[in-house]
């Protein structure tokens, strides 16, 4: 059998796992406390009929206990859900505590106030954009600042070429820092390109040919006046006999030019040409056929 006294008196004097004191005061951290406050009347281990309002994801309930279930502790509370509109809420409270104390049926129609007022405040902050503050840890911030110093190390060349370029500056070696504008840039680029096209087409230009010696020939033939006659292609084996064969036609070509000179000197006569002499005979009738060119 229950007795609410005797429970009391034993969980305040002695020892409560729920009780918490503090300097401003004693507090219940028994989640079906109506008012959070350690008392005689608010003690939910300590009265056999008790009720209070409890929040499951935003939606709120009224828990009831009665003494008739103490001996059922899986059905001990009884709860039922609460509408969201705080009026028809507080007709549900009215409705299921007509007969309770008046004080808890106050208590509880308070605490129904509070987690509502709790409820809008949480739905006007969820909308507002605040700002997130977050916590790194040790571990990253020692490993950030051991790569920094690899870095560090890894750009001491860059430095050092950076302080000796800055020092032959103010050493006067350079006349001053040179920004010249991009396009003028790109502008030599293609004038230096095409220089270098130019000088390969040049170079490209310079071809050899065969030379055509038949011609020179007839030319030579035609200022003699000896069209009539055909030089062989024999070709010449021997030095001795090539040799002789250009020497003749330095010959031909110094005849010809001193001919030519006599040509255009005034007073000079003009001298008649060779006749060629052509015979022909015929076996059977043996005749003799002379014609002149």
């Amino acid at each position: 059998m229950q007795h609410d006294e005797v429970i009391w008196q034993v969980i305040r004097h002695k020892h409560c796992s729920f009780m918490s004191k503090i300097s401003t005061g004693i507090f219940c951290r028994n989640p079906y406390n109506v008012t959070g406050i350690c008392n005689r009347s608010s003690c939910p281990l300590a009265n056999s009929r008790y009720a209070t309002i409890r929040d499951h994801d935003g939606v709120f309930y009224l828990y009831m206990k009665t003494i008739e279930r103490a001996h059922r502790p899986n059905d001990l509370w009884e709860r039922v859900k609460l509408p969201k509109n705080y009026e028809k809420a507080l007709e549900v409270i009215d409705k299921h505590l007509l007969y309770w104390p008046k004080l808890l049926v106050h208590k509880i129609k308070q605490r129904l106030t509070k987690m509502t007022q709790m409820r809008i405040r949480m739905r006007k902050l969820a909308l507002k954009t605040r700002e997130k503050i977050m916590t790194t840890p040790r571990k990253e911030k020692k490993r950030e600042a051991r790569r920094e110093e690899k870095a560090e190390k890894a750009a001491v060349l860059e430095k050092t070429i950076e302080k000796e370029l800055l020092a032959r500056l103010e050493n006067g070696i350079y006349d001053g820092i040179y920004n010249l504008p991009f396009n003028k840039f790109i502008e030599t680029l293609e004038t230096d390109e095409l220089q270098a096209e130019d000088e390969n087409e040049e170079e490209s230009a310079v071809e050899y040919v065969e030379g055509n010696f038949e011609l020179e020939e007839e030319d030579d033939i035609e200022d003699l006046g000896m069209k009539d006659y055909h030089i062989s292609d024999e070709v010449v084996d021997d030095d001795g006999e090539v040799n002789a064969v250009e020497e003749k036609r330095m010959t031909r070509r110094s005849k010809s030019a001193y001919e030519k000179s006599e040509k255009d000197e005034p007073g000079t006569k003009l001298k008649k040409k060779p006749r060629i002499h052509v015979e022909v005979e015929h076996e059977e009738g043996a005749e003799r056929l002379k014609a002149t060119f």
